[in-house]
């Protein structure tokens, strides 16, 4: 049996892998846990040997596993400061964001989106979302070259989406290590639409 070593992969690949993985679930488990959709379209799956929710609806599967393979060149290049979702009030966009290495780490990330809904604010009825991706602005020039998925183009979020007026932040997990750095937090809106 032969050893990998880390020459032998290529260790943005492998990271950006590991990443997308747990960023399609955590997706999912945020969609789950403030109700953005019945309850009823998702079914329990078991990720990092934690108990999750998964979405089986497969235009929402389709739509977070093309914007996360849109993501993936990026992550492999380092190029993402950070990942948003951001859950949208047809009153009030955007209310809250969600923001967003190995199997026992990223497991603490899941295991706190899970509990996390017993400090926010409830959601008004009708809520949509949206994935905001974050980018070092040397990538953000590069973007049409990346085109990674034909008919899922990139688009400049307006600057009333990404920013929040006067937010509530939620520090929930934080996670440091040699090859990966990540902040779980949320902001809420004060007051959110009813």
């Amino acid at each position: 049996m032969t050893t990998l070593t880390r020459q032998d992969l290529n260790f943005g690949q492998v990271v950006a892998d590991v990443l997308s993985e747990f960023l399609e679930v955590a997706v999912h488990l945020i969609l789950y846990v403030r109700e953005v959709y019945p309850i009823g379209i998702f079914q329990k799956r078991k990720k990092y040997n934690v108990p999750v929710q998964m979405s089986c609806h497969p235009e929402l599967n389709q739509y977070i596993q093309d914007t996360l393979h849109c993501v993936k060149p990026l992550l492999e290049k380092n190029d993402v400061e950070k990942v948003v979702v951001v859950i949208l009030d047809k009153e009030f966009p955007p209310p809250n964001s969600l923001l967003s290495h190995v199997e026992q780490l990223l497991r603490a990330f899941i295991l706190k989106i899970s509990v996390c809904d017993a400090v926010l604010d409830n959601n008004p009825p009708g809520c949509t979302f949206t994935v905001l991706v974050h980018t070092r602005e040397a990538a953000t020039r590069n973007m049409e070259k990346i085109q990674v998925i034909k008919d899922f183009p990139w688009i400049l979020a307006d600057e009333q989406d990404v920013h929040m007026h006067d937010p509530r932040l939620i520090p929930l997990k934080t996670m440091t290590s040699d090859i990966l750095k990540m902040q779980l937090y949320v902001e809420e809106r004060a007051h959110k639409g009813t």
